[in-house]
C-alpha cells in the first residue's frame, strides 16, 4: 500500500471509531511511519547525488584548475590538494547528517500531526472533519522533503564551493574580498543584509597589506560578518583581491606611499 492509501485507511478508522485506546493509535502510527519511510527516494541515492554533485564541483575547481588564475598557480593548487580535499570530505560528511536528520524530522512531524489529531478525535468518531484537509495538513512535512534533500545537496555544494574558494585566496595573500549577492537574479530569496553588502570590499584579517597597515577597513573585517554560503541556502560568493592597486580607495597614507614606491621599482 502506498503511504496515501494507509493515512487514508488512519484517517477513516479515527473517524469511525475515535480515540479510543493508545494501543490502536500505536498500531496506526507505526503503519504510517513504515509506508512513509517506503515512500521517500532511498537514503543511499539522495547520497549518490550529493556525492556527485560536490564532487563534480571539486573536480572543476581543483582538478581541472578552475581556480588557477593570474593570482594563482597550477602548482599552488596542487599544494593545497591534501587539504582542499579534506573539505570535500568533510563537507560530504555534514551534508549525509543532514540528509539523515531531515528525512527523521520529516517523519516525526507527520507522526506529531497525525497522533495530534487521531487524539483530538473523541471515543465514537466524528463526521465533522474535513478528510481532504486532514490529509493534506498531515502529509506536509512529507510532501516536501524530495525538495529539502535536493536544496541540501545544492546549499552544501554551495558552501563547499565557498569554502575551496577561501582556502586557496587566504593561502595566496589575498588581502580583502568585495561582496557579491545574486539579489537582482528573479525569485531568489536573498537576504536584506546580503543585498546592503553587495560591492562592499571587506578586509582580510592579518593578511599582509593589514599586518603592514596599508589598508582602511571602513566596512570591517571578513571574519566580522557571516561568509558567503554559511547560512542555509546563501548563494553569496566572494571576489578576492590580492594587490594594493585593486584597492586604491582603501589605502591608507602608508599603503598609498607602498603602491608608489611598486610603481616605481617596476618602471
Amino acid at each position: 500500500m502506498t503511504f496515501f492509501e494507509v493515512l487514508t485507511e488512519a484517517i477513516n478508522y479515527f473517524m469511525e471509531y475515535g480515540f479510543n485506546s493508545e494501543k490502536s493509535l500505536e498500531e496506526w502510527m507505526q503503519k504510517i511511519k513504515i509506508a512513509a519511510i517506503q515512500s521517500m527516494i532511498p537514503e543511499y541515492q539522495v547520497e549518490q547525488e550529493m556525492v556527485k554533485s560536490m564532487t563534480a564541483a571539486y573536480n572543476r575547481l581543483v582538478v581541472k584548475g578552475g581556480l588557477v588564475n593570474k593570482n594563482v598557480s597550477k602548482y599552488d593548487i596542487e599544494r593545497l590538494k591534501p587539504k582542499l580535499r579534506l573539505e570535500l570530505d568533510r563537507r560530504i560528511l555534514v551534508s549525509a547528517n543532514l540528509i539523515k536528520l531531515n528525512r527523521q524530522e520529516s517523519i516525526s512531524n507527520t507522526l506529531r500531526r497525525f497522533q495530534g489529531w487521531a487524539t483530538s478525535i473523541p471515543p465514537g468518531g466524528t463526521e465533522l472533519t474535513d478528510r481532504n484537509k486532514t490529509k493534506k495538513d498531515i502529509k506536509k512535512s512529507l510532501s516536501a522533503i524530495t525538495f529539502e534533500q535536493r536544496r541540501v545537496v545544492i546549499d552544501q555544494t554551495h558552501k563547499l564551493v565557498s569554502n575551496i574558494n577561501d582556502i586557496v585566496a587566504v593561502d595566496n595573500g589575498a588581502i580583502a574580498a568585495k561582496w557579491h549577492s545574486h539579489w537582482r537574479q528573479v525569485n531568489y530569496d536573498y537576504r536584506k543584509d546580503h543585498k546592503e553588502r553587495d560591492d562592499k570590499i571587506y578586509i582580510i584579517r592579518n593578511s599582509w597589506a593589514d599586518e603592514k597597515g596599508y589598508l582602511k577597513h571602513p566596512n570591517g573585517y571578513t571574519d566580522e560578518i557571516t561568509q558567503p554560503g554559511e547560512e542555509v541556502f546563501c548563494r553569496c560568493n566572494y571576489q578576492y583581491i590580492y594587490n594594493l592597486s585593486s584597492v586604491k580607495e582603501l589605502l591608507t597614507t602608508k599603503g598609498e606611499k607602498a603602491l608608489q614606491s611598486a610603481k616605481i621599482t617596476f618602471k
